[in-house]
């Protein structure tokens, strides 16, 4: 099955056609700036038809079957992919307060599909999905009942459709059947979040009712006393400069004023005292999480790092295997300072727990979601 797969923020549209059966990818693009004046596309609808003018010859060659979205939150409904049609579209909608940054230009994304190919199959792929088997002393917060009942404040999770993929692959490696698996998930790019997996299924997750809670980001702070809100907002400060505080101008860039952490690390290795406290706290906070939910999970089969930073930066991983001499943890140098793109150890035998760096694809799960979703209805 031949899948466009679709990625929609606010001001950009990613987007991929890949093939299931072969997993060939037969055009990938980003169109971005939408709706920003000057040479960007108006709305999202221009945007895909940008797309589709790239994609003319790829398309007169072969059509597309179905297209595949990306949506962050599917809140309490949604457990898993489904079809879209105008009830699931509303449906997305109705959760754009729980993710306003995101669901609403998922939606724009899917209208503009509709627009464009009205008799096209269109899935929604949810970030928030693997994460709905976490039990409730995992997913509630210590807020009164009135809270959740009224308002859906609870742990969510993000980044599920990448944890998820990662987590098969992870134990594919090792030859652990997946319904036994237990392991520790570390998705470490600009957004940063660990997963608890047991028996193959997520049970506690560090972010939150928004992905703004859990670890050290690129650009936003993760874990914070939330008084610290209430005092900011008494010193004048407004909700949204709160939110843009907290969400784009702390984490790395608050800590060193750069959220590339190619950049820090070079900094920390010529000396900065600034990047080098970045990276410890940083390191510090993650290894902490992976202790807690090497205890949630009883004991994990491996600690897998994934993502642009889980796959790309030795440096970082050897930061924070350092911290972990108290379970055991030890990596192999030379095998850490690989670079591939296939799945492999990198841990010392004589590890403990086994160290894993797993590329992640969301593109493709989304795509293999997409056909699955489609020839089954």
């Amino acid at each position: 099955m031949r899948v466009l797969v679709i990625n929609s923020g606010s001001s950009s549209l990613k987007y991929q056609v890949r093939d299931t059966d072969t997993n060939e990818v037969a055009a990938s693009g980003l169109i971005d700036r939408i709706g920003e004046g000057g040479s960007g596309p108006a709305d999202h609808g221009e945007a895909m038809d940008q797309v589709a003018a790239v994609l003319e010859g790829e398309l007169a060659a072969r059509p597309l079957d179905a297209v595949g979205h990306r949506v962050v939150h599917g809140g309490e409904r949604f457990s898993e992919p489904v079809l879209i049609n105008n009830e699931i579209t509303r449906a997305i909608e109705r959760l754009n307060p729980l993710a306003p940054l995101h669901n609403p230009a998922n939606v724009l994304g899917i209208r503009a599909i509709t627009a464009k190919w009205p008799d096209m199959p269109q899935v929604a792929v949810f970030d928030t999905a693997f994460h709905r088997t976490l039990p409730e002393h995992a997913w509630r917060y210590a807020v009164p009942d009135a809270l959740y009942r009224q308002y859906g404040i609870r742990r969510y999770g993000f980044h599920g459709t990448s944890h998820e993929f990662v987590t098969g692959r992870a134990a594919a490696l090792l030859d652990v059947p997946l319904d036994e698996f237990n392991a520790v998930i570390c998705h470490l790019g600009n957004g940063v979040s660990l997963t608890a997996i047991e028996g193959g299924a997520s049970i506690d997750t560090s972010m939150g009712f928004t992905p703004l809670e859990g670890l050290v980001m690129g650009t936003r702070s993760g874990d914070i006393d939330p008084s610290i809100l209430i005092f900011l907002q008494r010193q004048g400060m407004s909700a949204d400069d709160i939110d843009k505080l907290l969400n784009r101008e702390s984490g790395l860039k608050g800590l060193y004023g750069d959220n590339d952490m190619r950049a820090i690390v070079d900094a920390a290795a010529a000396g900065d005292a600034r990047a080098k406290l970045a990276l410890d706290i940083a390191s510090y906070r993650l290894a902490k999480y992976i202790g807690g939910y090497h205890v949630a999970v009883g004991g994990a089969h491996a600690l897998v790092f994934t993502a642009g930073i889980g796959e790309n930066s030795a440096d970082f991983r050897a930061l924070v295997a350092s911290r972990l001499g108290a379970l055991g943890v030890k990596l192999d140098g030379g095998a850490n300072l690989v670079r591939s793109s296939a799945p492999r150890v990198v841990s010392a035998p004589d590890s403990a727990i086994p160290v894993l760096v797993v590329p992640t694809d969301e593109e493709q799960a989304i795509a293999e979601a997409t056909a699955a979703v489609v020839r089954g209805a």
